[in-house]
């Protein structure tokens, strides 16, 4: 593995871990907090499905550094679980829907992701 695919491997097992620990917390705040509020059940449902996709895509990038392109496979995943996760959460807390036609997008580019660390 070249230098630049061994930094980006490195980076990006970094911010898979950083953001599962960014998941656990959200976890922790959706079983505690929200799920106490007056939100309704199909937002609490949407938080629930950020943070699952979330949680299960910040272990994806665990794996980033094994594959033959970090830097595609790193990227793919992170922006697609910033634009799915991060669409839904918002809905979720702010009961805005705007953010949400962003999700299938992300959505697409984390089965990108998934083929590319394929070897």
């Amino acid at each position: 593995m070249g230098s630049f695919a061994a930094a980006s491997g490195r980076l990006f097992r970094r911010l898979g871990a950083l953001s599962g620990a960014a998941a656990v917390g959200a976890a922790a705040y959706g079983a505690h907090g929200f799920r106490r509020s007056d939100r309704d059940d199909y937002l609490k449902e949407l938080y629930e499905t950020a943070n699952k996709y979330h949680f299960l895509h910040s272990l994806a990038l665990l794996a980033v550094p094994h594959c033959r392109y970090p830097m595609m496979a790193g990227s793919l995943l992170s922006l697609g679980m910033g634009m799915f996760s991060g669409a839904l959460y918002y809905h979720a807390v702010t009961g805005n829907p705007t953010l949400t036609k962003a999700a299938p997008y992300g959505g697409t580019l984390l089965i990108l992701g998934w083929v590319a660390l394929a070897p």
